[in-house]
Parts: structure tokens; sequence; C-alpha cells
């Protein structure tokens, strides 16, 4: 089971870019994918769902080229785009059974798995209400569901955690963890605590590119030196937000903690401290990275 991605590019008319020479090869596990709005993450996660072609380059599936043949794939893949439809005169359990039915399950079997996940996802009590009665979080429960009933061996799921309450986000996770070992699941957000405690490796894309990929612990060993703390009082804190890049801030009384990346520190005051993913996440896609893009990173999710 392997997907591997070469120099991916994908050009809007005009000449905008939304993926530029993107590549990588990933295996089972979870590859959190983040950055900012626009990255190009949307993008490319259409591109490996088959529902979009890009302008250039290759994507591999068990070796089979999913551009040209995208049916392979097809038949083992769960995808819950970032703006999920719904037929809002059905109910959850009807709309279950019928995507079940077009991913070609046996109804036995569909009517078990319909039942597990509508139970995994706290919908039970609400399996023969009609969608357009769903609230927000419903709605992204029930389009989780569909993307796992097939039981696929490539998950993709864009920004899947939009509007879910932090238990309902805790769950989610929680789920990631457990069936990723033996699948490819592809997380895309721009919220990393999404992501940081359940992701083998992290890519981090801004502007179409891709910045990095590596496994949490590298790229935080990579920022080691390089994250700093200091406390002022709060009328200094719009003089400093030019100098450096603040991650985090801490109100104490009349002063602020403040967290900031910096290659040498900056302020005589400040001290060393552990970094976090978020800064590592706001010092790619801030530019202030030291290293140069590689024109191919390639990583092997464990």
């Amino acid at each position: 089971m392997s997907l591997e991605i070469k120099n991916l590019s994908l050009e809007y008319k005009g000449g905008k870019k939304a993926l530029n020479a993107v590549s990588f090869s990933a295996s089972s596990g979870v590859l959190g994918l983040l950055g900012p709005n626009g990255a190009g993450k949307s993008s490319l996660m259409r591109i490996l769902a088959t529902i979009s072609k890009p302008t250039s380059g290759q994507v591999t599936w068990r070796g089979q080229d999913i551009i040209t043949d995208p049916n392979e794939l097809r038949a083992e893949l769960g995808y819950l785009p970032q703006y999920f439809g719904v037929y809002d005169q059905l109910s959850g359990s009807e709309f279950l059974h019928y995507l079940a039915g077009l991913k070609g399950l046996k109804h036995n079997i569909a009517t078990k798995k319909i039942e597990k996940l509508l139970s995994d996802f706290n919908l039970t009590h609400v399996a023969d209400v009609r969608l357009s009665q769903y609230s927000g979080g419903m709605r992204q429960r029930i389009g989780i569901a569909q993307a796992l009933i097939n039981d696929p061996a490539l998950l993709i799921v864009d920004e899947p955690t939009v509007g879910l309450d932090p238990q309902e986000r805790a769950n989610f996770r929680q789920m990631v963890s457990d069936i990723a070992s033996d699948r490819l699941v592809i997380l895309s957000t721009h919220i990393v605590s999404d992501i940081e405690t359940i992701s083998d490796n992290i890519a981090i894309m801004n502007a179409g590119n891709l910045t990095t990929l590596d496994t949490p612990q590298s790229l935080l060993q990579a920022l080691v030196n390089k994250c700093w703390e200091i406390t002022i009082s709060r009328d200094l804190l719009s003089q400093i937000q030019s100098d450096v890049l603040i991650s985090h801030t801490i109100r104490q009384g009349n002063d602020i903690i403040v967290h900031y990346v910096d290659q040498y520190g900056k302020f005589p005051t400040a001290a060393m401290r552990e970094p976090t993913l978020e800064d590592v996440y706001l010092y790619y896609v801030s530019g202030q990275s030291d290293n140069e893009t590689p024109s191919c990173i390639t990583s092997e999710v464990a």
C-alpha cells in the first residue's frame, strides 16, 4: 500500500497556481497536512480523491496511475471534503444505506456497519431523522461516517472537525488513531491541535508549495534553540510584533508573557524554551525557515 506523488502542479485560468511541483510518498499511518487557507490543501485533496485532475505531475496508488485510471483507488477510498453536502430529504440511516449501495456493499454487511458508525458518532438517536433537521455538528459527523462506510484503505478528510464540539473532536482524533495502523489517513487542517497527537508525519503547505514533511519529533528538533520567552508590559507588545514571530501570549497581571520564534533571541532578557508544533507551523508558513524548500520531499509514513 503506497501513495506516490511526483511533481504535482495545478494551475487555474489566469495563471494562478494552486499547487507547485508537490512531491512526496506515504504508506500506512496518519499524515497530517497543515497550512493556512489558500495553501493548496483542498486542491491536493481533490486530486487525490480523483475529483480533479492536475495540470501536470503524477499520482500512483499501489503503482497504478490514478489520474489516467482512477477506478482501483475509488474502490478503496473514503473521502470527506471540506464542504460536505447531504440529501436533506433522507434520514441519516437512509443516507448511509444509499452511499453503501453506491459503493457496492451488500445489504446485511452495510446494515451492521451503519449501526456501528451511528453508534460511534453518537447519531443512533437521530438515525431516522431527516438530515434537514441535523445540526452542523451532526452533519459533519454523518459526513465522517460515510467516508468510513466501505472500510477504506485510503481515508482523506479535509477540515473534518469543523462544527464539532471539544468532546466530539477528541473522539474523532481517537477514532483516527485507532484505525490508522493498517491504512493511510490523510487529514488536512489549519488547526495544529487536530493532528499533533495522532500524526506519524506532518506536511506543511504554503502558497501551493510543500515546505516541509517530517515526523513531529524531527520538526520540533529543527526548532530547538530558536524558541524564546520574554515577559513585557502590555504597551510594549505592539512594538515587538514587527520584530519577531509571536506564536503565543499569556496575560499575567499587567504584563504579558510572549512566546516567539527567532534564530538569535533578539532581546537580552529572553529565555530559551521548548518548541511546540504551533511554533513549527508558524515558522514554516511565515517564510522564516532557514532551509530552502527541496524540489522533492519524500517521506514514508510508517
